[in-house]
């Protein structure tokens, strides 16, 4: 029987420093989190463990991150971050492999202003580099990425990605146009590429009085598309808590998925994630 998993979850400590997105004053966002926190909340769920996701562009918080994870049993995973522009971080990639939680990487491509900055010819050795390496790439983005991604995607198909947030929609802002794009984007991924997805962050991409009819749209083409062998449920905390704590997301999300069988609901809070990152 499959462990049930938080795919995709934070800690931090803003004091490090390199958290350059973080606004100063956010009454949420702008404090330590760390592991004794929200560890009720996962005993609470029945929730066995959890993917440790990167917040900083630093090679010093992967390896604080994996220091947190060696201090903690229910953080079975880390993604962390290497340098694209830096060829020579192969060896920091080839250095952080060898840690048994060490997953992968995620650029934060949703805070590059370039657009086609994947693109570039300098940065395609870090996805071979991947490829090679049996790593993991979380591709964080916008709907306005998706055609890059797809590029990418198609271009290094040995390298296993997961798309990050269902490349956060704009739920808030929801139009037939907007969710159009936003769906045919997705679509082509899906039927093009071997990506997964993570079902999270949803309720930030939605307005603060968001309901789960608001949501159902997008969990229901993911699912489609995807299909629950390939789609993995994280909490995105603490960052969900700009809109609901982790209890109201997490009920949701089994609102938004009790149409599946027994089976297909194990595989999206848990086999999924499971098999992805080799937990």
């Amino acid at each position: 029987m499959s462990r049930v998993i938080d795919a995709h979850q934070h800690y931090w400590n803003p004091g490090r420093g390199d958290y350059g997105w973080m606004p100063k004053d956010d009454p949420v966002l702008s404090r330590p989190y760390a592991p004794s926190e929200l560890q009720p909340q996962l005993a609470a769920h029945g929730i066995d463990g959890t993917v440790l996701v990167q917040a900083a562009p630093t090679v010093h918080e992967t390896e604080y991150m994996l220091g947190l994870a060696d201090a903690t049993p229910h953080v079975l995973g880390v993604v962390g971050w290497i340098d694209f522009e830096t060829p020579g971080q192969r060896e920091t990639l080839e250095r952080l492999s060898v840690h048994w939680k060490f997953k992968g990487v995620r650029p934060m491509i949703q805070d590059i202003a370039d657009d086609n900055w994947m693109l570039r010819p300098d940065v395609q050795w870090a996805y071979e580099a991947l490829a090679e390496l049996g790593l993991t790439f979380d591709a964080l983005g916008f709907p306005r990425h998706l055609r890059n991604f797809l590029t990418i995607l198609t271009r290094h198909a040995g390298m296993r990605a997961v798309v990050d947030h269902c490349m956060k929609p704009d739920i808030a802002g929801h139009s037939d146009d907007s969710f159009r794009f936003w769906a045919e984007g997705m679509a082509r991924i899906a039927t093009e590429t071997g990506a997964f997805c993570k079902l999270s962050a949803l309720v930030t991409e939605a307005r603060a009085d968001w309901t789960v009819a608001d949501l159902r749209p997008y969990v229901e083409h993911v699912l489609e598309v995807f299909g629950p062998a390939r789609v993995m449920w994280g909490s995105d905390w603490p960052v969900c808590r700009l809109r609901c704590e982790y209890a109201r997301w997490r009920e949701a999300s089994e609102e938004l998925t009790a149409g599946l069988s027994a089976a297909e609901r194990a595989r999206v809070f848990g086999g999924t994630a499971e098999a992805f990152y080799g937990l």
